[in-house]
C-alpha cells in the first residue's frame, strides 16, 4: 500500500503531464490540511513526503517555554527533556511524529479534495503556459458544441471558444467538424485558461499564405499588409527580397494552385494580391485594382488621397457597396476619396467660375488658385496669407491683393444671398397672407349664401 503513492505520483505525473514536485506539495499541504481537521487548527503541523516508504509523515512542532501560554504549540523544558529530547534548550522547536491512523473519513475526504484542487490548478497552469505566446498562430481543432451563437471547439488538452462575432458569416460547422482558426488572445480565467479564436481577422490570411507559399516561410517573400471582409473579399500586398522572385505570381502558384488552396480554406472568399511598392501614390493605385486610376491627389496634412478615375471605372474602384476601396484604405492606411474625371471637371468648373468672380483675379490666376487645390472663393477667403503667398507664380504683393480682395468679396457676396433670402422670405409670408386673405373671405361669402337660402330649402 505504501508504494502504491510512489507508483501513482508517477502516474499522474506522467498522464497529466506535471511535476513531480508539485503532486508531492499539494499531498503535503492536503495531509497539513486533513490533520488539522483532526487535532484542531490552532496545532503547528508540518508534513513531509518519504519517497523511501512510499508515505506522507506528519510532524508537530511545539517551542520549549519556562512556562507555558499556549498548550498547543507550547511545551515546558521538563517534558521537553524527559519525552522528546535530552538537550532541548529553551527556545528550541521540536518535532514530533503523530499518528495517522486516527484519521477519520471526513478528514480523509477533505485531503482528497485539496489533492484534486491542487491537480486541477497545476493542469490549468500547465495548458495556459503551453498557449500563451502562441497568439497569431493557427492550429486545427474539432467543434465539440455550440453555447448560443458561440463554437467551443476541441484543442485535444483543452476547449477553446470561436465567439460570434470571430466567426465567418454564412459559414456554419456542425458538432464534429475539423476548423482551423487563429488564435487571438490567451487569458487566465477563475474557471481556467480561456483561449478565444478567430476565423476573420487579417493575420489569418497571412499565416495561410505562409503555410501554403514556401517563399513566404523562408522570408524570400513578405507580406507587408493584409485587409479583410471576411467571406466577401480580400486584399494582401507582397514584396520579394529576391530579385528573380516574382511575389505575386509565388502566392497565385502554378495555375492558381496556392492561391485557391487559401481560397478553399476562406470557403470562396475572393482574393487580390498586389506587389507593394515604397511609392505610396502607386501602392494606392494597385490596391484599387482592378480599377484603372487617372490621377491622384496627396494630402499629407490629413494623410488622405483624392483618385480620380475615368468614369467607367468609377463603380469598379469603389467597388460592390464600396468594398473595394474600404479594402484598399485599410490596406494602403490612407483616406480614400474616389472621384470620377466628369466629377473633377464639373468641380473644377465650378471652381474657374466662383474664384472668377473675385475683383482683380483673372484666368491666369484662376488657373493657379485650382492648381494649388482651392475650390471656391469662400475657401480662399478662409485661408491666410501665407498659404496664398506660397502658390507658384503668384508673388507677394499679388497674393496680398488677392487675400483682402477675396475676403471683400466673399462679406459682399454673403450680404446680397442674406439680402436675397430675406427679400424672399417677406415675399412667401406676403404670399401666404394674401391666401389666407383670400380663403376667408371665400369661407365668408359661402356662410352669407348658407344663410339666405329660405327656410326648408
Amino acid at each position: 500500500m505504501q508504494q502504491d503513492l510512489n507508483r501513482v505520483i508517477e502516474q499522474v505525473s506522467k498522464e497529466k503531464g506535471i511535476d513531480k514536485a508539485i503532486l508531492i506539495s499539494a499531498l503535503e499541504n492536503a495531509m497539513v490540511s486533513a490533520a488539522k481537521k483532526t487535532f484542531g487548527p490552532l496545532r503547528k503541523i508540518e508534513a513531509q513526503y518519504n519517497a523511501e516508504i512510499g508515505e506522507v509523515e506528519l510532524f508537530e512542532a511545539k517551542t520549549v517555554v519556562e512556562q507555558i501560554a499556549d498548550p498547543s504549540v507550547e511545551i515546558t523544558l521538563e517534558d521537553a527533556r524527559e519525552n522528546m529530547d535530552p538537550d532541548a534548550e529553551v527556545g528550541d522547536e521540536l518535532l514530533s511524529k503523530l499518528d495517522t491512523s486516527s484519521f477519520g473519513r471526513i478528514a480523509a475526504q477533505a485531503a482528497k479534495q485539496n489533492i484534486v484542487q491542487r491537480v486541477r490548478d497545476a493542469e490549468r497552469e500547465i495548458i495556459y503556459n503551453e498557449f500563451k505566446g502562441r497568439e497569431g498562430q493557427l492550429l486545427n481543432g474539432i467543434v465539440q458544441r455550440f453555447e448560443k451563437k458561440n463554437i467551443i471547439v476541441n484543442l485535444g488538452k483543452t476547449d477553446a471558444i470561436l465567439l460570434e462575432k470571430e466567426q465567418v458569416p454564412r459559414e456554419r460547422y456542425r458538432q464534429g467538424d475539423r476548423i482551423r482558426a487563429l488564435i487571438l488572445s490567451v487569458e487566465m480565467t477563475g474557471r481556467g485558461p480561456q483561449i478565444v479564436l478567430s476565423r476573420t481577422h487579417p493575420a489569418m490570411l497571412t499565416k495561410l499564405f505562409e503555410q501554403e507559399v514556401p517563399e513566404i516561410y523562408e522570408a524570400i517573400v513578405e507580406v507587408k499588409g493584409a485587409a479583410r471582409e471576411p467571406g466577401g473579399r480580400a486584399k494582401i500586398a507582397v514584396i520579394s527580397h529576391d530579385a528573380d522572385v516574382d511575389p505575386v505570381g509565388a502566392c497565385v502558384g502554378m495555375k492558381g494552385t496556392r492561391v485557391q488552396s487559401v481560397v478553399q480554406e476562406l470557403r470562396g472568399e475572393k482574393i487580390d494580391i498586389i506587389h507593394w511598392t515604397a511609392d505610396q501614390a502607386e501602392y494606392v493605385c494597385r490596391a484599387l485594382a482592378p480599377a484603372k486610376v487617372s490621377k491622384v491627389i496627396i494630402d499629407d496634412d490629413e494623410h488622405s488621397m483624392e483618385v480620380i478615375v475615368p468614369d467607367d471605372q468609377l463603380s469598379l474602384a469603389i467597388g460592390k457597396r464600396g468594398q473595394n476601396v474600404r479594402l484598399a484604405a485599410r490596406l494602403s492606411g490612407w483616406k480614400l476619396d474616389v472621384r470620377s474625371e466628369a466629377e473633377l471637371e464639373e468641380e473644377t468648373r465650378r471652381a474657374r467660375v466662383s474664384l472668377g468672380a473675385i475683383p482683380g483675379v483673372n484666368d491666369m490666376v484662376v488657373e493657379l488658385l485650382c492648381q494649388a487645390g482651392f475650390k471656391s472663393a469662400e475657401e480662399l477667403a478662409e485661408a491666410d496669407l501665407e498659404t496664398i503667398k506660397e502658390v507658384d507664380g503668384i508673388s507677394g504683393e499679388k497674393a496680398e491683393a488677392i487675400y483682402k480682395s477675396s475676403r471683400e468679396h466673399v462679406v459682399e457676396k454673403r450680404r446680397k444671398e442674406e439680402e436675397a433670402k430675406a427679400l424672399a422670405e417677406a415675399e412667401a409670408a406676403r404670399a401666404a397672407q394674401a391666401a389666407s386673405d383670400a380663403a376667408k373671405e371665400t369661407e365668408g361669402a359661402a356662410k352669407e349664401i348658407e344663410g339666405a337660402k329660405p327656410a326648408g330649402a
